[in-house]
């Protein structure tokens, strides 16, 4: 029997794992639509489904856990949970810290919103959360690099106007556009940052790389990965 578990608690320290154990998956819980917190406290969202449906396939147990995203990475190699499923797109950085599955979602663009489609993006200040693909990105142009610990952060320093524009994924930042009726836009080019979404892990893990990935290859076989995606993040959203 599959259980499929939220805990929110401290987490406990683990030593060693094995596929017959509960597999903890962590995420935030604060970037939808890939992962958030529903109105009754569980986990939801479209990687809350894809880790559910992944456990399914491999008859696994799985618990669900959250964690900030600035100690995301260093509470997975302390043990505290088993592997990450936070929308963190796969870089050589990461990559030398621990280890990820194959891609789940393809690389899809990055982009800015602004309270201006005429914002200066390369002079002006830009927030972006901290730890993320698009800080480094900003980190690295002329613009002047504002951090925070969450996405939300990020969209409330535009609203006040203490950053000129965001930099962030652009399906997590589209509903918030659609929604502002004009108040907030898209301005400058989209921009191609990552491999492709993964799961992360401990470098020592192999084995449940390998069932995290015969899952993943089995979902984009049947076309249920591609449906799932489009069912988050739209028709129009990159498939495999």
């Amino acid at each position: 029997m599959k259980t499929f578990l939220l805990a929110t608690a401290a987490l406990s320290l683990s030593t060693g794992f094995a596929l017959a154990d509960t597999i903890r998956l962590a995420t935030e819980g604060a970037y939808p639509p890939y992962n958030f917190i529903n109105d009754s406290g569980e986990v939801d969202g479209f990687e809350r489904e894809l880790g559910d449906k992944i456990c399914e396939i491999e008859e696994l147990t799985c618990e669900w856990v959250t964690n900030d995203w600035d100690s995301i990475i260093p509470n997975l190699v302390s043990g505290n949970y088993d592997a990450i499923i936070a929308g963190m797109s796969i870089t050589d950085e990461r990559d030398k810290v621990i280890d990820f599955t194959q891609a789940y979602i393809p690389p899809a663009p990055s982009a800015y919103v602004a309270l201006s489609a005429d914002v200066d993006l390369k002079n002006g200040v830009i927030a972006a959360q901290t730890a993320t693909i698009q800080a480094g990105y900003v980190a690295e142009t002329g613009a002047t690099l504002l951090e925070f610990a969450t996405p939300d952060e990020t969209l409330a320093a535009v609203r006040n106007g203490e950053a000129d524009a965001v930099l962030a994924d652009k399906d997590y930042l589209a509903p918030f556009v659609k929604e502002s009726d004009g108040a907030l836009v898209f301005a400058g080019e989209d921009i191609a940052l990552g491999g492709g979404i993964g799961l992360g892990l401990r470098e020592s893990d192999t084995e449940l790389k390998a069932t995290f990935n015969d899952a993943i290859d089995k979902m984009k076989a049947d076309g249920s990965l591609n449906t799932m995606i489009k069912k988050w993040f739209g028709d129009d959203a990159v498939t495999w």
